[in-house]
Order: structure tokens, then C-alpha cells, then sequence
């Protein structure tokens, strides 16, 4: 019994902390996670996040759906005779439209987690510092995508009928993907600058319904005055739309498609440096 219990007491003894610190000195530290699976750690929460809120997901289906339909029995009659015929310029058009306007969210986004405090907790921690941006932006992209098929989807019940078939219709929303997660970095500069997320909706709608509604998205630029085609014509949103319906429509508009990959890039070298600066000081 005695030599039970002095063992069982030596057992418990304390540990110095001399003892405790050599061992957490040479214990091998776990390897620093990778850019691309904390990034990849990121948009899945940004996913589980419309999980459990699943009413996120309103502005990428009911309003897209409402988009096309309205505007298709509303402007199809003047504009083209019939509905049948307008949605055949239409839908690629709201398409585009639809998923640039609702890449504000991602400002919005980032601005909550700002004001409930998150952001302090993932500056604190060794991983790379515009992973937590570019998982913002990863999640986004799967809305994106549940956006462009639902509208594809409805416009097809409607007697859309892209003739580049499904290698054109996955090229067009590949590259409108691409487009609006450069785009994105826009909002993330203005979550992070502004105060409070109704601001970051206010400024982001002050630039999206201007950019997005002078465009080629309705209507052709040839029937508008000549001082607006300029504007209308050089417009990214003009050359994302033209790119997404010619190659839904079967065509390789490779100039169109230059475009749109420029402006994206001019986004990422632009605004990606200016969003990771304010969030290194914020």
C-alpha cells in the first residue's frame, strides 16, 4: 500500500517550470498552414455561414428570377417584338448584371465581422494575411455561381436557347466568375474603409446602378446619343456582357474577352494592395 501511494504521489508531483518550458521549447511547432488552404479554410466558413442563414441566398435566386422576368414581359414587346425574342439579348446581359450587383455583399460581409469584433481575432493569428480576404471572396464565388444558374435555368423555361451550347454557357459563366471576384476586391477596400455596413451598401449602389444600367445590358449602344456610346462602349460592364452572350451564343469574341480579363487584372493589382493596406492598419 505505502509503495502504491508514494508512487501515486510522485505521479502527481507538480512540474517546474523550468521542465515545462524546455518541453514546449523542443516539442516540433505543427507546420504553418499553406496561403491556399487557409484561404480554402476561409471560404468555407463563409459557406457554412449561408448554411445556417440560409435567407442569404434571397438575392441570388428570388431576385434574379424576379429580374428576368420583369424585365423580359416588361421591355420584350417594344424592344423586340416579343419576349421570346428580347430574352435571346436579354438574358446574357441580366446575367451579368445580376451577379456584379450582388458582389457589394462581400463589403458588406467583411464590414459585420469588423463591428462584431472577428477581424481582431484573425489578425492574431499565423497564417497569411490576405487569406482571410481571398475566403471571403472564394465563398462569394459559389454565390455567384448558384446566381448564374439559377437565371440560366429560368431563362430557359422562358425560351432562352444559347447556341454555344454548354462549353459556351460554361465558358461565359467562368468568366464572369472571374470578373466578379476581381470586381469584389472593390467592396472589400470599402468594407474595411467605411463605418458601418449600410454605408458600405450606400456607396457600393451609388456605383453599381450607374455602371451596370449604361450598358450594352439592355439595350444595343447604337441607338443611344454619341457622348453616352463613348462612355457606354468603354465600360467593363459593357465588355463582360458582349463576351458572356457572343460565347453563349456559340462565338469566341476574343477581344471582348481581353477586355474583361484586363479589367480584372487592373482590379486585383489595384484594389487588392489598397484593401490589404487598410486591413494591416485597421
Amino acid at each position: 500500500m505505502s509503495t502504491a501511494t508514494t508512487t501515486d504521489s510522485q505521479d502527481l508531483a507538480p512540474v517546474s517550470t523550468e521542465s515545462l518550458t524546455a518541453l514546449l521549447v523542443t516539442r516540433e511547432r505543427p507546420p504553418r498552414p499553406s496561403a491556399w488552404s487557409t484561404s480554402l479554410t476561409f471560404g468555407w466558413r463563409a459557406v457554412l455561414k449561408i448554411k445556417h442563414v440560409p435567407e442569404q441566398l434571397f438575392d441570388v435566386t428570388a431576385f434574379p428570377i424576379m429580374m428576368v422576368l420583369m424585365y423580359t414581359y416588361l421591355f420584350g414587346g417594344a424592344l423586340a417584338g416579343s419576349p421570346r425574342e428580347y430574352i435571346q439579348f436579354l438574358l446574357p446581359g441580366i446575367l451579368v448584371m445580376s451577379v456584379v450587383m450582388i458582389t457589394m455583399y462581400t463589403g458588406v460581409s467583411v464590414n459585420t465581422d469588423i463591428e462584431k469584433g472577428v477581424f481582431d481575432r484573425f489578425r492574431s493569428l499565423p497564417i497569411w494575411r490576405p487569406a482571410t480576404m481571398v475566403g471571403y471572396l472564394l465563398g462569394d464565388a459559389l454565390r455567384y455561381a448558384i446566381a448564374s444558374v439559377v437565371m440560366l435555368t429560368v431563362g430557359v423555361i422562358l425560351g432562352y436557347r444559347p447556341d454555344g451550347g454548354v462549353a459556351g454557357v460554361v465558358a461565359g459563366i467562368a468568366l464572369l466568375i472571374v470578373f466578379s471576384f476581381a470586381f469584389s476586391w472593390i467592396w472589400t477596400m470599402f468594407g474595411l474603409l467605411l463605418r458601418t455596413e449600410k454605408s458600405v451598401m450606400g456607396v457600393s449602389m451609388m456605383v453599381i446602378f450607374p455602371l451596370t444600367f449604361l450598358s450594352n445590358v439592355f439595350v444595343d449602344p447604337r441607338t443611344m446619343p454619341g457622348w453616352l456610346q463613348a462612355f457606354v462602349n468603354n465600360s467593363p460592364v459593357t465588355h463582360l456582357a458582349s463576351a458572356v452572350r457572343e460565347l453563349m451564343a456559340g462565338d469566341w469574341p476574343a477581344d471582348e474577352i481581353a477586355w474583361s480579363l484586363g479589367w480584372a487584372g487592373l482590379f486585383v493589382l489595384v484594389f487588392g494592395p489598397v484593401t490589404m493596406r487598410l486591413y494591416n492598419r485597421k
